[in-house]
Parts: structure tokens; C-alpha cells; sequence
């Protein structure tokens, strides 16, 4: 038995992004139609809601049209309507526009909002906290709880106060177990203990790897002059040569511009660097013109799940369920999730709810996933299943050619009978350092290009400086003997907030882990050729503090 306090809720649900908030508010809302009371709470990482949240974006308000149909009436921070809509393919020194005609029109973004998704959250949560629901920022998820019978029985806080040796400082608390009939995972992209629980009860078996892209975000504020609210611009090509991507740019409110680059993370060159091919992109012709005279005030980085509906594990297994990016659900082509996280949030609310009125507890949700395959969220999925596969497969050029067509044919009802699966994780594409070019970037002139350090300052990460390091190796010896020997040591480059170093110690290079410097991007985690490195949660409230992204 432990001897943590714990704590008795209907349903926990770990992460305040759009699906957890979106989860708790579906919930409370049918607790109330039913004339029942459903206890509810949400534990955030972060150290207010909102400030883990990173995303680019455009919101399609689908899912909050139908979560609070009278949203515009209530001061939500959807303010902005999209206005205009480009897509421009890159040269080196030009650009090309993709006329409109040649997409097809579920890719154009009439009727989307261009906000801060962090924002877009603080005001659910505000709307989750009206109806009932309990939510504790600042308080990590550490630990999945089981019962005798194997199902999830809850969740564990970890514990705070704890030195960087493992003893207890004086401030020591031990974690709260949190109890639950029902669990809801809503941790985003490569949550920690999402990766546990798909081993567990092997929620891959049916489905391919999932793969990821690494977004890196700025917000600038602009010249009264370039500013046009709700312009929106995409991108792809240049700089681009050695992976795919591209970037956006999205006019919102205030006078400022969200921009940043997306990364595919199954690049095979270990020394290319997503930061500095983001960096490099602001300095082409027309993107410069954007922003040229502004000020850089936030930057951010989050991976993004790109895997789409071939990618979807499991979604439900004894005492609990996998919501938003937890699972998978965005849109690559379209560059939207919200919607899909929100309703797959939404359903499984719903799911549990049901089994509540039928006084089940910590069983298997078995209707949960079927609703989510027959919804809108996987037909608009299914529609789009081959475009990030067909642009991996064949690069950018013929990809997007192939991607198109697939669109179109599926668009048009006739349904293409093929599926392209993802070959392998985004781990296991790393070519040797001595079959690849190195790549040299140019240095930041710090006007319109920056470096790492000056750029994690700006997303007011923080953590507890006597702390367990939360970037864990499972052996001590891999950074050297196979990273530094075999790759060049890509944790140096593809991580986006320098945690990573190779210092020389006594004559002989040693890997430095700066996890002050966690943005909580999960990259390392992910593009690690041995899976050597393990991400865990640091102490709750730690890592970045985004106040607008």
C-alpha cells in the first residue's frame, strides 16, 4: 500500500490542451443534462494552463461549434477571422504561388481563425472551471497507478523537492495519487507516459510507427504597415534539401505575426540542424519582407505528430483512453489538429459517461474508438491518410505531385484503395556521419536570425535548478560510443534549445546535458538512433512559460 494522500475523482485526465479541457467540459456538460454529479479534474505540468501550449495556429472551430455553439458570445480569444490564404513554393531567392484552384477545397481555410492555441486553452479552462472541473497546474502526472487486475487505476503526482542526488531537500512533498474509474491521456505529441502505456497493452499492434515533424514557433511584433490581420502564408522548398517541411507565417491580432518552420523528423543527414533551417528561412526575400523591421518577443518548440490515420494506435485499454495528440489526430496536409483533438476528447467523454450512467468503473471504453473512426475526425483523416507518406516516400517535388493527386481522388468520392504506410519510426533513418555532407550554417546576425541561447530566454523556461536530471540515459555510455562515433553527436543539432553538448573532459569529450534548457519539445526522445535517451517529467510547473504562443 502506499503511503502518498490520494484522491477519489469519477475521471482524472492528465494535460489541459484542447482535448483534456475539451474531454472535461463535454463531461460536466452531460453530468448536467442527466441531472448527476460527475467529479472531474485535470493535472497540467505546466505552470499555468496554457503555458506547455505551442501551436501555430489555425483553428477550424468545428469541434467548438459543436462543444459550445455560442462560443463568439462568451469572449473567446477567436477573434480573428483568416482573410487571405497563400501557399508559396520556395527558390532560393523566389517564390511561386500554388494557385487555389489546384487544391482541393477542404485544404483552403474559409472559415478558420488564426489565434494563440495557448490562449484559446486558458479561456476552456475558464469555461471547464464554471461547469465544475477541478484543475491542478503546476502538478505532473509522474506515474501510472494500476489495480490488481491490471487496468489503470490512476495517476501519481511526482514528488517535489527532491535534490539532483535523490535525497530530499527541506522543502520535500511526496506526490498525490489521484483515483479514477476512468483515466484520459491527453499529454500531447510523445507524452511520457502515453509511451508507457502503448507498451503495456501493446497499443501499436495494429497500427504502423508513429512519426513526428519538430515545429519551431516565433511571435514578432510587426510594423504597423505589414501588418494585415488574418493573412495567412504557408510554405514549402527552400531551405529544405536534406528533409522536407516548410514553413508559416499567420497575421493575428495586435499587430503581431506567428512564424515558424516544421521539420519532418525522418531526415537522414545528422548534421542538419531544424533551428538553424528555420533561422535560414526568415532570411529569404519574401519572408523577410514580413517581418523586417519588427521585434522578436517569444519563441517556442513542440514536436507534432505527422504519422495521420495509418499512425492511430489503439485507442482505448482497461481503466482509460488516449485523446488528442496523445493518439495522433492532426491533419498534416490541412496543418491543423485542434478540431480532431477536440472532438476525440469530446467522444471519449462522452464513452465514459456512458459507462458512469451504467455504474462501470475501470474497464475498457469499447465504444469509444468505433465512435472515432465513424466520425468526422476519421473521415477527414482517412481522406488525407496518404499525402505525408507519398512526400516522404518520393521528396518534395513528386510527393506533393502524388499527394495532390490521392487528394483530389479521395475528395472527389472515388476513394483510393491503397494506403501508404510509414517504412520506419523517425529514430531509425540517421545515415553515418561519413555518408552524408556536413552542412554550414551561417552565423545569426541577430536582427532576423538568432542563436539557441537568446531564443530559450525569450520562452521563460525555468526548472528547479537541484533537481533529477528529467533527460534520462539508459546507458551512460551511448552518447559517445555510438552517437559521437557513428553520427557526430545529432543531439547537439536537432535539439532546439541547446540542451545538448559534447564537452572535453581530462582529454576525452563527454555529453553535457542542460536540462534547464528543456522546452519540452520531446525531439530527443524521438529522433534518438538507439532510443537511449528517455524523457520524464521534471518537477510540475517547470519548463517554458509561454504567454502568447
Amino acid at each position: 500500500m502506499s503511503d502518498r494522500e490520494s484522491m477519489e475523482y469519477d475521471v482524472v485526465i492528465v494535460g489541459a490542451g484542447p482535448a483534456g479541457l475539451s474531454a472535461a467540459i463535454r463531461l460536466k456538460q452531460l453530468a448536467a443534462e442527466a441531472g448527476r454529479e460527475v467529479s472531474v479534474c485535470i493535472l497540467e505540468k505546466g505552470s499555468e494552463v496554457g503555458a506547455h501550449i505551442l501551436s501555430g495556429a489555425v483553428i477550424d472551430p468545428k469541434a467548438l461549434d459543436e462543444l459550445i455553439p455560442d462560443w463568439r458570445d462568451k469572449g473567446s480569444p477567436l477573434t480573428v477571422p483568416v482573410s487571405e490564404n497563400h501557399h508559396w513554393v520556395l527558390s532560393a531567392t523566389g517564390k511561386t504561388g500554388l494557385p487555389h484552384l489546384l487544391t482541393p477545397p477542404f485544404m483552403n481555410n474559409k472559415g478558420t481563425y488564426t489565434a494563440s492555441l495557448g490562449n484559446l486553452c486558458r479561456w476552456l479552462a475558464g469555461q471547464a472551471e464554471e461547469l465544475g472541473v477541478e484543475i491542478f497546474p503546476g502538478f505532473a502526472a509522474a506515474e501510472i497507478l494500476f489495480a490488481d487486475d491490471g487496468s489503470v487505476r490512476g495517476v501519481a503526482t511526482g514528488d517535489m523537492g527532491v535534490a539532483r542526488d535523490g535525497t530530499h531537500r527541506p522543502d520535500y512533498q511526496p506526490g498525490m495519487e489521484l483515483h479514477a474509474k476512468y483515466v484520459l491521456f491527453a499529454e500531447g505529441a510523445r507524452g511520457h507516459l502515453t509511451k508507457e502505456l502503448t507498451r503495456l497493452f501493446d497499443l501499436r499492434k495494429e497500427s504502423g510507427p508513429q512519426v513526428f515533424g519538430l515545429g519551431i514557433k516565433e511571435l514578432w511584433d510587426v510594423p504597423a504597415e505589414k501588418h494585415k490581420a488574418g493573412r495567412v502564408i504557408h510554405t514549402q522548398g527552400w531551405p529544405l534539401t536534406d528533409a522536407w517541411g516548410g514553413g508559416f507565417l499567420y497575421h493575428q491580432a495586435n499587430g503581431q505575426v506567428a512564424l515558424g518552420f516544421v521539420t519532418a523528423l525522418d531526415y537522414d543527414n545528422p548534421y542538419l540542424s531544424p533551428f538553424e533551417e528555420f533561422q535560414r528561412w526568415k532570411t529569404h526575400p519574401a519572408i523577410r519582407a514580413e517581418i523586417e523591421g519588427g521585434k522578436r518577443i517569444s519563441y517556442g518548440a513542440r514536436a507534432i505528430n505527422e504519422g495521420g490515420w495509418q499512425a492511430i494506435p489503439t485507442l482505448a485499454f482497461p481503466g482509460g483512453a488516449l485523446v488528442g495528440c496523445s493518439a495522433g489526430f492532426v491533419n498534416v496536409p490541412r496543418i491543423k489538429g485542434t478540431h480532431t483533438a477536440m472532438k476525440s476528447g469530446m467522444l471519449a467523454a462522452e464513452s465514459a459517461f456512458a459507462a458512469l450512467q451504467a455504474q462501470r468503473g475501470n474497464d475498457l471504453l469499447a465504444d469509444y474508438e468505433p465512435a472515432v473512426r465513424s466520425s468526422w475526425v476519421g473521415k477527414e483523416l482517412k481522406v488525407v491518410r496518404n499525402a505525408q507518406p507519398a512526400v516522404a516516400r518520393f521528396g518534395g517535388t513528386i510527393g506533393t505531385l502524388v499527394a495532390g493527386i490521392d487528394l483530389w481522388l479521395n475528395h472527389l468520392g472515388l476513394t483510393t484503395p491503397w494506403t501508404l504506410r510509414h517504412k520506419h519510426p523517425d529514430n531509425a533513418t540517421l545515415r553515418r556521419k561519413d555518408e552524408v555532407h556536413p552542412i554550414v550554417y551561417p552565423k545569426p546576425d541577430g536582427k532576423l536570425t538568432f542563436d539557441r541561447l537568446s531564443s530559450v530566454f525569450l520562452s521563460n523556461t525555468n526548472h528547479e535548478e537541484d533537481q533529477p536530471v528529467h533527460l534520462t540515459l539508459k546507458d551512460a555510455s551511448v552518447p559517445i560510443d555510438v552517437n559521437l562515433k557513428l553520427y557526430d553527436s545529432p543531439e547537439q543539432r536537432y535539439c532546439p534549445a541547446g540542451v545538448y553538448e559534447i564537452v572535453e573532459e581530462t582529454g576525452s569529450p563527454r555529453l553535457q546535458i542542460n536540462a534547464q534548457n528543456c522546452v519540452h519539445c520531446k525531439t530527443c526522445d524521438i529522433k534518438d538512433p538507439t532510443q537511449n535517451i528517455n524523457w520524464v517529467v521534471p518537477e510540475g510547473g517547470g519548463g517554458p512559460n509561454y504567454p502568447n504562443m
